[in-house]
């Protein structure tokens, strides 16, 4: 005789986890999910697909959890609470993050204390549907601030938030050097024969702005000098390297001689440049309290 389906509450995950894995193959073991007043289906997904998710990234463990395809209409505090339900039978989670921009919508992080729980979590629970959608697990690409924190210190969290925040420009840099070239494109095919500008004078060449596209200031990638514009007329050497001088690796200000209203200032790596362009740009200086600019210098 077929064996009737039970129903099972999240906090029997674990404790079935032999005998669903046995029977997953050829039948799908529902959960039951309570939130709050309403109660959502959380189903298993056959071991074989699950196993292949887990795998296929190829991804170092880490004791944080990345899920995806989350339904993107739940709010964000019924879904944390969801999946803190779901994920506090591996071990003890330290924080669960799921955001509300657009671009983080349907996706979460569950950080724990360990490796060993997050590894668990993912073998068990991926291709478990949550909210009528199967989530999809594997280890976070990098390590949580809460874990980085843990193991390491304060020092090391802040060097890796520097990090986090070079890679995220260097990422828009090249994302605004990608679209220029589209922008550029469909005029180039238009007009094919049409020969680029050159400067008057014999033997000059095509200027660079006529063959090739030019990333935004805006979105320069990170390097170790930092060109400050739009400052007061009256800013000095010795003002900027009171503001500047305090971030790691200060080295010097240097002002433009007959150029007022801008100035370069060099770290000895890239890590100083990054902090102190997060902590000042758009900072107001002098006496009508007008917001400087603070980019990477073009190289």
């Amino acid at each position: 005789m077929e064996k009737k389906k039970k129903k099972r509450s999240a906090s029997s995950v674990n404790r079935t986890r032999a005998s669903s894995m046995a029977t997953t193959n050829s039948t799908t073991r529902p959960m039951m999910l309570s939130t709050g007043s309403s109660t959502s289906l959380v189903s298993r997904a056959p071991t074989v697909a699950k196993m292949a998710a887990v795998s296929a990234a190829g991804i170092p463990p880490n004791a944080t959890v990345y899920v995806k395809n989350l339904d993107e209409r739940i709010k964000v505090e019924q879904l944390k609470h969801a999946l803190e339900e779901i994920f506090s039978e591996y071990g003890t989670i330290l924080e669960v993050v799921a955001k509300t921009n657009l671009k983080a919508k349907g996706q979460a992080f569950i950080v724990f204390d360990n490796i060993d729980s997050a590894t668990r979590a993912i073998e068990d629970i991926n291709g478990f549907d949550l909210f009528e959608k199967p989530m999809v697990l594997d280890y976070a690409k990098t390590p949580s601030d809460a874990t980085v924190q843990r193991e390491g210190g304060g020092d090391e969290l802040e060097a890796h938030k520097r990090r986090r925040l070079a890679e995220k420009e260097r990422k828009q840099a090249h994302e605004a050097l990608e679209a220029q070239k589209k922008l550029k494109r469909p005029a180039a095919a238009v007009e094919p024969a049409r020969p680029a500008k050159t400067t008057k004078g014999a033997g000059l060449k095509p200027t660079a702005a006529a063959t090739t596209a030019v990333v935004p200031d805006e979105y320069l990638p990170p390097n170790k000098i930092l060109f400050l514009r739009e400052l007061p007329d009256d800013a000095t050497q010795e003002g900027l390297s009171a503001i500047f001088g305090g971030f790691e690796g200060f080295l010097e200000v240097r002002l433009v001689p007959g150029r007022k209203g801008i100035a370069f200032v060099e770290y000895e790596a890239e890590a100083g440049a990054i902090s102190a362009k997060e902590a000042t740009s758009g900072m107001s200086m002098g006496d009508q309290g007008k917001a400087i600019r603070v980019t990477y210098q073009r190289q």
